[in-house]
């Protein structure tokens, strides 16, 4: 099969193109570079069935490509307000790929009678009123507060994707993706575990917003991976949302505290007052539909992913 990875040099589209690959497909990577990196699939670059394009997916993809599957992972996704890297600072980009880009290539699977997936966020939910999140969950998020570039693009990609899905029979799905975690996540993309991580092998101190007490659940890639592979792949999945993440929940001090203790850091945990506008208080996937219609659950133990992320920050 010719499956097409918008966003495949970055942390998860990159692994997307290592499952692929390991399964003999033919692979057309297609990043601008933005936030992904040239580093993620430098291993693949010498494989005759990989493909790299440096493109922009807000423009039209190419004449002179086809593909029966299209992946769309093509969007910053960093929320931390610091990093260079996040939808803060790329609103417009952030805006724009998740809305013209999630319509061209939606136009471009149309045309090749493809499959398509697009990846949106457990932000969908915004600030969630109720917990764990359900799939019919409508969310609580703000329109015009400082998340919405990226809550509100991911929505609205998702009501474009339906549409096509709907009214122009395109063979779409949509994956809500929760916290994820593992190699290849970016030091400048400062999320919470990498970060976490980072400080406690330099023995700094690890820094929590707000009192920590805010809960997050996190999946190792290999198992975000899989659960968006059998997405795509599994039948009767046409027209579906599906949530994909860990539903083990923990607060964020648990998570400082257990790196500390996998790194045998001598880090103190310390608090900032700055909890950011609009941070979700609970964040935790019921994942019952994944379980019934895909046969998917996370298989890798957090301190098993940890322990792995850990030694790939090392090496």
């Amino acid at each position: 099969m010719k499956i097409l990875v918008a966003g495949g040099a970055g942390f998860l589209g990159s692994h997307l193109c290592e499952r692929f690959l390991k399964e003999s497909h033919e692979v057309i990577c297609v990043d601008n570079l933005l936030t992904g990196s040239k580093e993620n699939i430098q291993q693949f670059l010498g494989n005759p069935k990989f493909a790299f394009l440096e493109h922009d997916v807000t423009k039209p993809i190419p004449e002179n490509i086809t593909a029966e599957a299209v992946f769309h992972f093509a969007s910053p996704a960093s929320p931390n307000h610091h990093s260079s890297l996040s939808y803060h600072a790329l609103p417009m980009e952030t805006m724009l790929v998740n809305t013209q880009g999630t319509l061209e290539l939606l136009k471009f699977a149309e045309k090749n009678k493809a499959k398509f997936l697009f990846a949106s966020t457990s932000e969908c939910y915004g600030d969630p009123l109720e917990a764990p999140q359900k799939e019919e969950y409508r969310g609580n998020v703000s329109t015009t507060g400082p998340r919405s570039v990226y809550d509100e693009a991911k929505r609205f990609g998702e009501t474009i994707t339906a549409y096509f899905e709907r009214d122009r029979g395109v063979d779409a799905r949509i994956v809500r993706i929760f916290n994820t975690y593992g190699p290849r996540m970016q030091k400048a993309d400062m999320r919470m575990i990498i970060t976490f991580i980072n400080q406690a092998l330099e023995n700094k101190p690890v820094t929590i917003f707000g009192d920590g007490q805010q809960t997050r659940s996190l999946c190792y890639v290999d198992d975000t991976v899989e659960g968006i592979y059998k997405l795509m792949f599994s039948p009767n999945t046409k027209g579906e949302v599906v949530n994909i993440g860990n539903p083990e929940e923990h607060t964020v001090v648990e998570y400082a505290e257990m790196v500390k203790r996998l790194t045998n850091s001598k880090s103190e945990i310390i608090f900032s007052e700055d909890l950011p506008e609009d941070d979700p208080k609970k964040r935790q996937p019921d994942i019952t539909k994944a379980r019934k219609l895909l046969g998917w659950e996370p298989k890798v133990d957090l301190k098993e992913g940890l322990l792995k992320m850990i030694e790939w920050v090392r090496s």
